[in-house]
C-alpha cells in the first residue's frame, strides 16, 4: 500500500495498520522490553536480568525492532569497554498507557481464562 505524505511517497510493507504493528510489539519479548524501560534508561545487561528468560539473541533482534519501529533508542557511548544504553522515545512512551491497561486486563482475567481452556480441553466431544 501506498499514500502520499507531506510530497513524500510512504509504502506500507503490511496494508493493515493493527496487523502491521501488532505483528511488531503484539509478542511476548517486545511488551516485556517496554515495560522494563519504563521507569527509565537500562543497558542490555540489565534488561537480560530484568527480564529474565530472554536469550542474549532475542533480546538483541528484539532490540533492533524495537529501534527501528521507533519505540526505544540505542545510544552508544564510545568508551572501552563500549557502553550502550537503551531508553523509550516519545512514542515508545506514548505506548505505555494502552500497554499497561492490557497487561492489566489480562492480569484481572486471567483466571478466567484458564479455566475456560480447561473447561474446552475437558469437553473435547462438544466440539
Amino acid at each position: 500500500m501506498t499514500t502520499i505524505s507531506d510530497g513524500e511517497e510512504i509504502v506500507f510493507e503490511q496494508p493493515c495498520p493493527i496487523r502491521d504493528v501488532l505483528d511488531r510489539i503484539g509478542n511476548q519479548w517486545s511488551l516485556l522490553i517496554l515495560e522494563a524501560l519504563a521507569p527509565g534508561t537500562l543497558r542490555f545487561n540489565a534488561l537480560m536480568r530484568e527480564i529474565g528468560d530472554i536469550s542474549k539473541q532475542m533480546l538483541s533482534r528484539t532490540l533492533k525492532q524495537l529501534e527501528q519501529d521507533g519505540f526505544i533508542t540505542r545510544t552508544l557511548y564510545p568508551e572501552v569497554p563500549p557502553r550502550v544504553e537503551y531508553a523509550l522515545t516519545d512514542l515508545g512512551r506514548s505506548f505505555l498507557e494502552p500497554m499497561q491497561q492490557l497487561v492489566a486486563w489480562a492480569e484481572s482475567h486471567h483466571r478466567a481464562i484458564v479455566e475456560a481452556r480447561t473447561r474446552y480441553q475437558a469437553n473435547p466431544e462438544q466440539r
